[in-house]
């Protein structure tokens, strides 16, 4: 942590210690815990009930990261945050999942000159992004789209749809079928809705 995080009420990791040094100047919630791998700069905006699994990796160390309420990722999630990565609440991220704001030229020349550019990603509420899925530049998902393990994510993709592939592709639109099964012939309780 740096001076000036906002962080309030999270988890990120268990088993952390933070030393005095550490949390000087940083907004920390109550219960706020942070990881060993989990070092976070200043414009870092993580909300209420956040839970980031170590390792947690980040080009700038969150600086351009704003994470809603109760967003969970699990281990080794990525983020090149060379720009802003917007995550909106009740979002989960599976593990190894790379989100990108970065990327280079195709043109030989220009890579050559270490040319790059940064596009945000933006991440609606209550998606699901699957273990190992990879979100490129510019990419916009919208609320509670599932995006399937190992996707790689070159477009922008609708709210309320299931995503899979590479590249990552629209399956089908979340519907009635899914409102009785939770996975594949396993139904859903209808006590739990």
């Amino acid at each position: 942590l740096y001076p000036g995080n906002v962080i309030t009420d999270s988890i990120v990791g268990e088993n952390s210690e933070l030393t005095a040094s550490v949390l000087e100047g940083a907004k920390t919630g109550a219960s706020c815990k942070v990881g060993p791998f989990a070092h976070l700069r200043p414009g870092a905006e993580i909300g209420e009930g956040c839970y980031i699994e170590p390792p947690f990796h980040a080009n700038w160390a969150g600086k351009f990261v704003r994470f809603g309420k109760n967003v969970y990722a699990n281990f080794n999630l990525t983020l090149v945050d060379d720009t802003a990565i917007y995550v909106g609440d009740n979002t989960m991220f599976g593990p190894n999942v790379t989100v990108a704001t970065a990327g280079h030229p195709v043109q030989p020349a220009l890579r050559e000159k270490i040319y790059q550019y940064n596009l945000p990603v933006r991440i609606g509420r209550n998606c699901w992004i699957g273990a190992g899925a990879v979100i490129l530049p510019g990419v916009t998902i919208g609320d509670n789209t599932v995006v399937g393990a190992g996707s790689v994510v070159t477009r922008d993709l609708p709210a309320n749809v299931v995503a899979v592939g590479n590249p990552c592709r629209v399956l089908r639109p979340i519907g009635e079928r899914d409102d009785l099964y939770y996975f594949r012939d396993k139904k859903i309780d209808p006590s739990e809705l």
